[in-house]
């Protein structure tokens, strides 16, 4: 078998991984392009005056727009799906926000095709960011490298990014929630680990919590699921203590795919899980305590991690074929659905 770096790094294969996902950008047009220019001035924003393009939501607003964002000296884009305006009698009240981080080699556009997170969460009436990472990457881990210095960076993007939609698009600050996958799900897992009181809640597929010299630990109650593979061959369900090493973009350590979850379920006070087998996969549960510190806003909510048997290194239900040696496409789960209802529902 082809080590994870062999597939990783073979210039052939991530041709033809991420041709796929060029193609699906350029089939899927955006309906509208950001035009406007404002100034963010969040004093926490990364460094002070984070500037922005990006239209003002009106009435006649394109449900889609690309724009950018500027934080600590870098111009970031992101992707926007905005829901549909309400009826003139309708709620034109705050929006939930859902911040979704896409995968190590990939972009935004991947990300949309692989999930159709925006379709499902538009159908919520959720706003729907698609950040694009820095060299197609997310600094999910704490340890500093020749290619990300700054460890911290993509964490103050991802604040700032949030208050620039909370100030510009009615973002609703209290129910905000980041997903990812793969590299993306890592980071995911990083926001709710470093920045639970931002967030409502956080979803990751494929994605694990680094530990060793890039350790990220939880630090109060957030509710959290991990969706992960059971056959994942390029990031294994029993995580990845010592990757091998690459020159171009370390590969970071990281903890199993239960020991993830359950490091958020001890930050959040949880008592012992519950485990059950439903068709497909396998649920296990750690009720977030009540009495926990850290301010939760879902002191009833839930830690929970879904193995999905005859599952690779891919996101459940999709449709988009995976790229060669990422392992099956399970079909026993939609983790689209799935995330969604964990983050908005009652956290079951």
């Amino acid at each position: 078998m082809r080590s994870f770096r062999d597939r990783d790094r073979d210039p052939a294969l991530r041709a033809r991984r991420w041709a796929g996902g060029l193609a699906l950008a350029l089939v899927l047009p955006l309906a509208g392009c950001a035009t406007g220019t404002g100034t963010d001035g969040d004093a926490d924003s990364g460094r002070p005056g984070a500037s922005s393009t990006a239209p003002a939501p009106s009435a006649t607003a394109a449900p889609e727009v690309r724009a950018q964002l500027r934080v600590d000296g870098d111009v970031r884009q992101y992707l926007l799906h905005r829901p549909p305006a309400p009826a003139a009698d309708g709620d034109d009240g705050p929006r939930p926000l859902l911040v979704a981080f896409h995968g190590r080699g990939a972009d935004a556009a991947e990300l949309r095709a692989k999930t159709r997170l925006e379709r499902a969460a538009t159908a919520r009436g959720m706003l729907v960011a698609f950040p694009e990472g820095l060299g197609r990457g997310w600094g999910a881990g704490t340890r500093a490298t020749k290619q990300r210095p700054d460890p911290g960076l993509d964490v103050r993007f991802t604040e700032a990014l949030i208050k620039h939609l909370v100030r510009t698009e009615r973002a609703d600050p209290g129910q905000v929630y980041v997903a990812g996958f793969s590299n993306g799900g890592s980071m995911a897992l990083r926001m709710a680990a470093e920045r639970p009181a931002l967030l409502a809640g956080a979803a990751s597929v494929s994605g694990q919590l680094p530990t060793g010299d890039a350790a990220v630990e939880p630090t109060g109650p957030v509710p959290v699921m991990v969706v992960y593979g059971a056959d994942d061959p390029v990031r294994p369900l029993a995580g990845l203590p010592s990757p091998p090493p690459d020159p171009k973009e370390p590969i970071l350590p990281t903890r199993s795919a239960r020991d993830s979850a359950a490091a958020f379920a001890a930050a959040g006070g949880a008592g012992e899980p519950v485990t059950r087998q439903q068709k497909g996969y396998e649920r296990t549960v750690w009720r977030l305590g009540k009495a926990a510190s850290g301010g939760s806003r879902r002191p009833d909510g839930t830690v929970q991690l879904l193995v999905v048997d005859d599952a690779g290194h891919t996101w459940p239900g999709s449709t988009v074929p995976p790229p060669e040696g990422f392992g099956p496409v399970s079909r026993a789960l939609d983790a689209t659905d799935t995330i969604l209802d964990f983050l908005t529902g009652p956290g079951r």
